[in-house]
């Protein structure tokens, strides 16, 4: 089983970038595949809406990071998205990110537009995060729903979602062990899933 990692934090080691090392090291440990994407590391622009994608099936429309990364989202059986937490919700290259995973829908011509996803079939899996500063998990905002409410229309169940809270400075993370424990477990738990365990 393969499990890509994105991270949607434009620092490259930073907090988000630790504890998603640490939620596919548990996914490694118990037996599956695990790899890791900085989104800090790509250009992706924005959807436009333009809808070249459904007739494509692949958003033509851009030659950039996605184009890199949809093969890699297509043969991965799981998906561990996390990201920090600005003015409550994702960052903006998460959400590029998100929004771009629109072209693996296929719609009907029909009002109001039925649609299917071509990643569904193959029961994939998911584990988000989200990590803020704030003390108290309702101050997250829509961050965790931003991650994970696009997700199951695409085709994945969300097996975890994972607030981590009071972490402003870079690689703080890492002297938490309880939230580094909770991360480890995320991924053995997404293992599992996967594996039908």
């Amino acid at each position: 089983m393969k499990v890509l990692g994105i991270s949607g934090s434009p620092r490259a080691r930073g907090n988000t970038a630790r504890l998603l090392t640490e939620v596919l090291r548990g996914v490694s440990d118990a037996g599956s595949e695990a790899s890791a994407v900085s989104l800090s590391e790509y250009t992706i622009e924005g959807c436009i809406g333009c809808e070249r994608c459904r007739l494509d099936k692949t958003c033509t429309r851009f030659n950039d990071g996605m184009t890199l990364l949809y093969p890699r989202i297509r043969e991965a059986d799981a998906l561990v998205l996390g990201s920090p937490v600005y003015h409550y919700n994702v960052t903006s290259q998460m959400k590029a990110f998100i929004d771009r995973l629109y072209a693996f829908y296929d719609f009907t011509d029909d009002r109001p537009r039925g649609y299917s996803s071509r990643l569904a079939g193959r029961k994939r899996k998911a584990v988000v995060f989200a990590v803020g500063e704030q003390a108290e998990p309702a101050e997250l905002g829509v961050a965790l729903e931003a991650l994970s409410l696009p997700l199951r229309p695409l085709g994945y169940e969300v097996i975890a979602r994972l607030p981590v809270l009071n972490c402003f400075e870079p690689g703080v993370v890492g002297k938490n062990g309880g939230v580094l424990g909770q991360a480890y477990r995320c991924g053995r738990e997404l293992a599992a899933a996967l594996s039908g365990a």
